[in-house]
C-alpha cells in the first residue's frame, strides 16, 4: 500500500478539535512564494497550486520512467498547506485578503534530495511545456506550536484561534510570530467538492514558554 503521511502522522494531520501544545519536526517541502487574495479567480495563489501539484505528481509518478530515485517508496501526495502573514501584523487579519503574504506547500517525501527536485523541475517543465521556475525546495523546521481541528468555512477561522490562543495561555505558551514563524494551515478537503460547513482545515500557531 501506499504511504499516506496523513494516516501515519496523525498527530500532524488529524489533530482534534480541541487546541493542543506540539513540537513540529523539520520537514522538507515543494513550495511558491507569492501575496495577495487567495480567492481571486485566476489570481497568483491558484496558480501556485496548481505548479505545486505539477512538480508533486512528476515525482510521484517517476517510477513509471527511466529516473529512479534512490530510496523511492509509492506514497499519497501529502495534502495542499499554506503559511500566511502580513507586513506589520502579529497573526492575521481576514478583513485584508488582499494584503496577504503567503507561502503555499505541499510536503515532500524524504527520498527526495535537493538534486532529486531539480531533475523533477526539468522533467515537469519539458513535459507540461510550462514555467516551473516559482517552485522551490523549501525546508522548514517549524518548532513548538499551537494546533486544532478547524471544521467549516476558513472566514470563521478567529474563533478557533481565540479558543487555540486561550488554550496555549492555560498552558503558559505566548504567540510568537517573531521572523520566520507563521500561522499554518493544512488543508484536508477539497474546496471544490465540500460544503463550506464541511471544511476541515488543521490549524497551527507558533507559540513560545510564557516568561514568569
Amino acid at each position: 500500500m501506499a504511504f499516506d503521511y496523513k494516516k501515519e502522522y496523525k498527530e500532524f494531520y488529524l489533530p482534534p478539535k480541541k487546541p493542543q501544545i506540539i513540537e513540529i519536526p523539520p520537514m522538507n517541502f515543494l513550495a511558491v512564494h507569492g501575496q495577495g487574495n487567495p480567492n481571486e479567480e485566476g489570481g497568483a495563489y491558484k496558480k501556485s497550486i496548481g505548479l505545486l501539484y505539477g512538480v508533486a505528481y512528476t515525482i510521484k509518478m517517476s517510477k513509471m520512467g527511466s529516473h529512479k530515485m534512490a530510496g523511492y517508496f509509492d506514497y499519497v501526495v501529502p495534502p495542499l498547506e499554506g503559511f500566511w502573514w502580513q507586513e506589520g501584523k502579529e497573526g492575521i487579519d481576514y478583513t485584508r485578503k488582499e494584503d496577504f503574504q503567503w507561502i503555499s506547500l505541499i510536503r515532500l517525501p524524504e527520498f527526495v534530495t535537493e538534486e532529486e527536485f531539480q531533475w523533477a523541475l526539468k522533467e515537469a517543465e519539458e513535459k507540461k511545456k510550462q514555467d516551473f521556475s516559482k517552485v522551490e525546495f523549501f525546508t522548514y523546521d517549524e518548532g513548538l506550536c499551537v494546533q486544532c481541528m478547524h471544521i467549516g468555512p476558513y472566514d470563521n477561522e478567529p474563533e478557533t484561534l481565540e479558543k487555540m490562543k486561550d488554550h496555549a495561555r492555560e498552558q503558559g505558551y505566548e504567540p510568537d510570530f517573531s521572523q520566520g514563524r507563521f500561522h499554518h494551515e493544512i488543508y484536508l478537503s477539497d474546496v471544490r467538492r465540500c460544503k463550506p460547513e464541511n471544511l476541515k482545515t488543521v490549524i497551527r500557531q507558533p507559540v513560545l514558554k510564557s516568561v514568569q
